[in-house]
């Protein structure tokens, strides 16, 4: 538990002190999106299928720590930094290593007791991780094109 509680001061004292490359409203709506994911995927998985969880088995407030202290910061740093103009190759890259931090998290949070199995297979993660990273980008991108749309119509 000390280990995710430091990992969150120390993943939401980056996002704050990053400097940001995208707008307050684009961090509060791909947050909230990312959160609404995560939420739907633990209902499914962790509550109906029971193949994995935070801590014990069904809902409890610990898991609150994981939701509002790690999924945040992360999704703010991760898209902060997606290299959107630069070549594929170069975003491949950026979500493969993001994919891999993720897999070192969850391997860490696994060891420490935060995070069990009871079902779920490692390479189920390998799977997720890059498409919940590409599924980020693209509601980010589609953030920024109504954002366009509705400055382009002078509201």
């Amino acid at each position: 538990m000390i280990f995710l509680i430091l990992l969150v001061i120390v993943f939401n004292l980056i996002a704050i002190l990053i400097p940001k490359r995208i707008s307050g409203i684009e961090i509060l709506t791909t947050t909230l999106f990312s959160l609404y994911l995560e939420t739907m995927a633990n209902v499914f998985l962790d509550l109906k299928y029971d193949l994995y969880g935070y801590f014990t088995k069904g809902v409890n407030w610990a898991s609150l720590l994981y939701v509002l202290g790690v999924y945040p910061p992360v999704n703010i740093v991760y898209l902060n930094y997606f290299p959107y103009k630069k070549q594929l190759l170069r975003k491949v890259v950026y979500i493969l290593l993001w994919s891999v931090f993720a897999y070192i998290f969850e391997f860490l949070f696994l060891k420490t007791g935060t995070f069990y199995y009871n079902g779920w297979k490692f390479w189920y993660s390998v799977i997720i991780y890059p498409l919940l990273y590409l599924i980020l980008v693209g509601f980010h991108k589609f953030v920024k094109y109504l954002l366009s749309r509705y400055q382009q119509q002078g509201n």
